[in-house]
């Protein structure tokens, strides 16, 4: 384990990360206004097991992939994008809860959660917080290195469970009062399809690993 210090440094600095709304937050919000409380809490725990999944990646030293290639990370960003877009449109393209008065019913919570886990693995804000800052808090002399990662990581994993939940709450409450109108049914829709895609384009276009 690092030192307090560094432990303590090092959660201050995932709060004030976590404090940034990113692709994983908004897509938690935008599912919470969607279908409510329960959607927006069932893929808060999609996206904190796709954070799992990049810790113990990190931890055994996969990171690397990513880190040392332009492409491999651009694929990574591309690929991420595509899928938020592609949930966008289809949002747009539904009706909302007057297609549920129709017979046809909301997302199921297996499907809310995959989506939460794949958005959370092609994320690039969560590929460059764990395979590139959280490395520069680990001890290298005390040794176990992957074990730190893994613990560093598991830190930042549940500030994120906890943080997202707490979106996911809010939004969720404020739907839950106003669903049932047919201006909210349509705001739903909008809202969450808009943001999706704003979200994908944001990402193909914004990197860390721009080339010059």
């Amino acid at each position: 384990m690092p030192s307090l210090s560094t432990y303590a440094v090092f959660i201050a600095t995932a709060l004030a990360l976590l404090a940034i709304p990113g692709p994983a937050v908004l897509y938690v919000v935008g599912r919470s206004i969607d279908q409510g409380r329960t959607a927006g809490l069932v893929s808060v725990l999609g996206i904190t097991t796709g954070t799992l999944v990049h810790i113990t990646a990190a931890a055994v030293g996969l990171s690397s992939l990513v880190l040392a290639s332009q492409t491999a990370f651009d694929a990574v960003r591309y690929v991420g994008a595509a899928y938020l877009v592609f949930l966008g449109v289809r949002r747009l393209l539904t009706r909302g809860e007057e297609e549920a008065l129709d017979g046809a019913p909301p997302d199921s919570l297996r499907r809310v959660y995959t989506q939460g886990v794949v958005v959370n693995l092609l994320n690039p804000k969560t590929i460059v917080f764990i395979f590139a800052f959280i490395p520069q808090f680990v001890d290298v002399p005390q040794g176990h290195v992957g074990a730190q990662i893994f613990v560093l990581g598991l830190t930042f994993a549940c500030l994120g469970l906890c943080s997202d939940s707490l979106y996911a709450l809010a939004a969720g409450t404020v739907a839950d009062r106003l669903r049932g109108s047919p201006g909210m049914a349509r705001f739903e829709r909008w809202f969450g399809g808009g943001i999706l895609i704003g979200l994908g384009v944001a990402a193909a276009l914004v990197g860390p690993h721009r080339s010059k």
